[in-house]
């Protein structure tokens, strides 16, 4: 009971951080970001670019998903502009887990003080900041938390055996990270857990991989539930966004094998590995997609109409 307490403590605390670093971000420039999309989505490959900066920016890709079915509501935005979009956030988010991978346990407490004294002062601007940075050392705190915990669960007979059982089959990860993505709306969190399990080597790099896939699926229940109540073309916009991501989660499954060979081959660190693997598979998929984005479009409107 007491590994589920703290377990539960570390995901609340990350979603914490996470929150309060996309808060100050999007308050700094989303004005600005919401008039980069509205101008350069006449292509989808120009939409693609601006969703990739926008969501490395505000370290999330439902955030952007968000503003973008609230766009089409608005009807600023249409559905075909939309689908570079998409494939932009796939990308961008992954902007996130690689930054999550590095080691600033030297600076948290600066960081924490002077995100602390930022959102003291009453000014704006500042205040943002202040939100970013306590934030930061809010995200890499709990990191490090999950990092303890796969640690002191690694003598646990029920989790390494639950543990291996995912390692020897793939698709219960697969379906593990979906059901783990849906219940907290955040791939970037389920990726940090799982980081912290690749770490402590309890958890084969594949069967990381697979949940990794499982956490883009789940990820589309954020938009789902914003297009709820919205016209056809916000609902069309999160329909797009749920079949590109199982799309790509099937096309990749049978190529987890691969995947695992091409990150290894890239470094020794399990938890970078996975954080490489997230960026190959979702560069890989939106590249895939992006020549047919018009097509594809075309179809959603056929599927759900």
């Amino acid at each position: 009971m007491l590994y589920i307490g703290l377990f539960i403590l570390l995901i609340l605390l990350f979603i914490y951080g996470m929150t309060m670093l996309r808060t100050g971000l999007f308050n700094l420039s989303s004005h600005s970001f919401k008039a980069l999309l509205e101008k350069l989505t006449n292509k989808p490959w120009k939409g693609m670019i601006a969703a990739i900066v926008i969501t490395a920016v505000l370290q999330s890709s439902s955030a952007v998903m968000v503003l973008t079915i609230g766009l089409i509501a608005a009807r600023v935005l249409t559905f075909p502009q939309s689908i570079g979009i998409i494939l932009g956030t796939n990308i961008g988010t992954t902007f996130t887990t690689e930054f999550i991978t590095y080691d600033i346990s030297d600076y948290l407490l600066p960081l924490a003080a002077a995100g602390a004294l930022g959102i003291l002062i009453n000014k704006y601007k500042l205040r943002s900041i202040g939100f970013v940075l306590l934030g930061i050392s809010i995200v890499f705190t709990a990191m490090k938390g999950f990092k303890y915990f796969a640690g002191i669960i690694q003598e646990n007979p029920l989790m390494q055996t639950f543990l291996a059982h995912l390692s020897n089959h793939i698709f219960w990860a697969l379906s593990l990270g979906i059901l783990i993505t849906a219940l907290i709306q955040s791939s970037t969190a389920t990726i940090g857990i799982i980081m912290g399990f690749l770490t402590a080597d309890m958890l084969s790099i594949e069967a990381g991989i697979a949940i990794m896939l499982g956490s883009n699926i789940g990820t589309c229940i954020t938009s789902y539930l914003a297009s709820i109540g919205a016209d056809k073309e916000a609902k069309l916009c999160a329909y797009a966004h749920i079949w590109l991501n199982i799309g790509g989660a099937v096309l990749f499954y049978p190529f987890i094998g691969q995947l695992k060979d091409a990150v290894e081959f890239m470094t020794s660190a399990k938890d970078v590995q996975l954080a490489h693997a997230s960026l190959l598979f979702n560069v890989l998929s939106s590249i895939i997609v992006l020549p047919f984005a018009e097509q594809f479009g075309r179809w959603i409107m056929r599927l759900h109409k």
